[in-house]
């Protein structure tokens, strides 16, 4: 964050906003102006993001699955504006140690002793890290009392939209984001790398509720996409996992995804529409749907690991 806070001191705020007598590495400036920079830049990440993903990404015949809310979408962008600056505060006093400089990161990639190649190793050690964290962390979240008052809230939304992916209680949105935070306070990571990943991270995030399963199929055994985090939302007990199924394998806690089977949400969408419209298909596939969607009315409906 020491990037962003660098850079609008140098062309908007010293020239602009603040007096020549408040030095830039004021602590109280500093303060100030990340609590700005944060709330704005979260704010604009995900309604950017979530917009892209629901106007070019997102399967709009989800909105007609019976598990759908009514005005979904406004309570799903409501809810995550509410909670974004409350999430900002512990964020902010992580933000401050950082740029005091009580983390490892660092500015000049030549001070590393593999150059360019670090970078690939530390992100392909952040994603480890992080991943690992984060699975762990979203279980205990599924803990009934922890569940209850924290997390219940983003299981509201059944069949989510990209615009679900920050819907969180504070403290469970601050809860999920904390391995990100913890990363570069053990282990050095460069500056410039870091806000990357931290503006990736909450790109996945929009993309794991866009409700489109599009990674390569050679992958598709390792890779924590959209499809598993769609039946998370709808069985509550699989797919933890933020970026692979690893840690689900591990835990026991890994489910297919009941679009591979051909009774996701959008596949018992569209056998609903075409009921409705009269179009024939087959008993057997009817059937099936039909049962898979009862599956995850009576299944949705538990709260437990």
């Amino acid at each position: 964050m020491n990037i962003v806070l660098n850079y609008c001191d140098k062309y908007i705020l010293s020239p602009f906003i603040y007096s020549n007598n408040w030095p830039e590495n004021n602590i109280w400036r500093q303060l100030l102006s990340l609590t700005v920079i944060v709330n704005s830049g979260a704010a604009l990440i995900y309604i950017l993001a979530a917009t892209l993903s629901y106007y070019f990404v997102f399967d709009q015949t989800l909105k007609k699955h019976p598990l759908f809310l009514k005005d979904q979408i406004f309570l799903e962008i409501n809810y995550a504006l509410r909670s974004i600056p409350l999430m900002s505060i512990p964020t902010l006093v992580i933000f401050m140690l950082e740029i005091r400089g009580y983390s490892k990161l660092y500015d000049n990639l030549t001070l590393s002793k593999y150059g360019y190649c670090s970078l690939v190793m530390e992100a392909i050690c952040f994603i480890a890290f992080t991943d690992a964290l984060i699975y762990w962390i979203h279980r205990m979240l599924h803990y009934p009392p922890v569940y209850i008052k924290f997390h219940k809230q983003h299981h509201k939304w059944k069949v989510p939209t990209p615009f679900a992916s920050h819907a969180f209680h504070p403290l469970d949105g601050f809860a999920q984001s904390l391995p990100y935070h913890i990363y570069p306070f053990l282990f050095p990571l460069s500056s410039h790398l870091y806000l990357l990943l931290f503006v990736s991270v909450n790109v996945w995030t929009v993309s794991i509720h866009d409700g489109v399963y599009s990674v390569p199929t050679r992958l598709k055994w390792a890779i924590n996409g959209a499809a598993h985090h769609t039946d998370h939302h709808l069985f509550y007990r699989y797919n933890y996992g933020q970026f692979t199924t690893i840690w689900d394998r591990i835990g026991r806690t890994y489910k297919d995804p009941s679009s591979w089977n051909g009774t996701g949400p959008a596949d018992l969408v569209r056998v609903i529409l075409n009921q409705v419209n009269g179009i024939n298909c087959s008993t057997n596939d009817a059937s099936r749907k039909r049962e898979g969607y009862e599956k995850v009315t009576n299944e949705g409906k538990k709260k437990v690991l």
